[in-house]
């Protein structure tokens, strides 16, 4: 690429050039970082229920697991959203998770370097297990 432009009328061309270089680079670096491999959700077992503190100014200890995923081996550790989460979520059990939802795939609020949920307990919505309208099946 050559030399940026300047002047009164080169914001439509910068922008158009800024457009391009995003696309560009965060399309590969998602590919070749992301544990679920441009996947929106994927399947995973819980290898162990831990705490994670939250960042400053918040004192929090703040729900997660560690999960394995199904599909590659990879492990990561995954929030528990929802009041008593972590009771319905036992160790070996199967998970469906997604990512949070953070700006640009990074981690959100007050939870450091976690960029994933429980979405799914044991194929069952974890929401509606929350809410008391399912009971969580046996396996």
């Amino acid at each position: 690429m050559g030399k940026k432009s300047k002047g009164i009328k080169a914001a439509k061309k910068l922008m158009a050039r800024r457009r391009a270089f995003k696309l560009k680079s965060r399309t590969k670096l998602k590919r070749k970082f992301d544990p679920l491999s441009g996947a929106s959700q994927a399947k995973a077992i819980v290898l162990e229920k831990i705490q994670v503190e939250a960042k400053q100014p918040n004192s929090a200890m703040r729900k997660c697991a560690r999960v394995q995923l199904v599909k590659n081996g990879k492990q990561i550790t995954a929030f528990m959203p929802g009041d008593g989460a972590q009771k319905l979520i036992n160790e070996h059990d199967e998970v469906v998770i997604e990512c949070i939802g953070g700006k640009m795939g990074r981690a959100k609020g007050d939870l450091p370097c976690i960029r994933w949920q429980v979405v799914m307990v044991n194929d069952q919505s974890l929401d509606a297990l929350l809410r008391g309208k399912l009971e969580k099946a046996r396996r």
